[in-house]
């Protein structure tokens, strides 16, 4: 399985409306699409606040890149309130009643078979070539800024964790393997920007809906779930 970053991470969590993401091309929750309703919307009082936030990547010489890059890690790293770093036992400690999905019998079937929310949670699954159901995600409405992704057996295989100022923009997201070791960080600006860095800080691409671009300004990755 590739290197998800699947700091899948949820633009709002817009990615537990999908029914059907294929696991090869998802980077975090939140770039999974929502399911389009022909039906006439209702427009959500509570929807997440969010500022206009302007793209001018492939505008600017790669001296003002590489300063928006040191800007963002700033805020990622070194300005950030919430907790980015745990040791194993830390981190066992804080989730261990998420380490086994009690529950994965009724969750497998229910993300199988394209349930996206019920009273308790929101559920994202995803599929390997759109077949196989390898990888289902449960944020709790009870914890929100929290996404636990599971095997189709109910092992915890990551954790999103976001910063307090979610679902409004900006906020952060860290996503955290089983041992509780971070394995992304993404800044996210708005619902179509978000800066992307890896576990050692390094920058790994700024996302502009549904395009990915390096600190050269050459697109490197197209997703096909924003």
């Amino acid at each position: 399985m590739k290197n998800i970053l699947v700091s899948l991470m949820l633009i709002g969590l817009i990615g537990f409306n999908a029914k059907v993401n294929a696991i090869e091309n998802i980077y975090s929750l939140d770039d999974v699409a929502p399911v389009q309703n022909e039906e006439v919307q209702v427009t959500n009082v509570n929807a997440p606040l969010e500022a206009t936030v302007s793209f001018d990547w492939l505008d600017i010489d790669l001296a003002q890149r590489e300063n928006q890059i040191q800007h963002y890690k700033d805020l990622l790293f070194t300005n950030n309130s919430s907790h980015i770093y745990f040791t194993k036992d830390e981190f066992k400690k804080e989730f261990a009643k998420y380490y086994k999905d009690k529950d994965f019998k009724l969750h497998y079937m229910l993300t199988n078979n394209g349930v996206t929310e019920d009273e308790d949670a929101k559920y994202c699954a995803f599929f390997y070539k759109k077949k196989t159901l390898v990888l289902y995600a449960i944020q709790y409405k009870n914890t929100p800024n929290k996404a636990f992704y599971y095997t189709a057996f109910g092992g915890l295989r990551y954790t999103d964790l976001m910063s307090d100022e979610y679902p409004n923009f900006p906020y952060t997201s860290m996503q955290y393997d089983q041992k509780g070791q971070l394995k992304s960080a993404i800044y996210f600006a708005s619902k179509d920007l978000q800066y992307m860095f890896g576990p050692d800080k390094e920058f790994q691409g700024i996302w502009y809906k549904d395009k990915m671009y390096d600190k050269n300004g050459k697109q490197v990755l197209t997703r096909t779930n924003w």
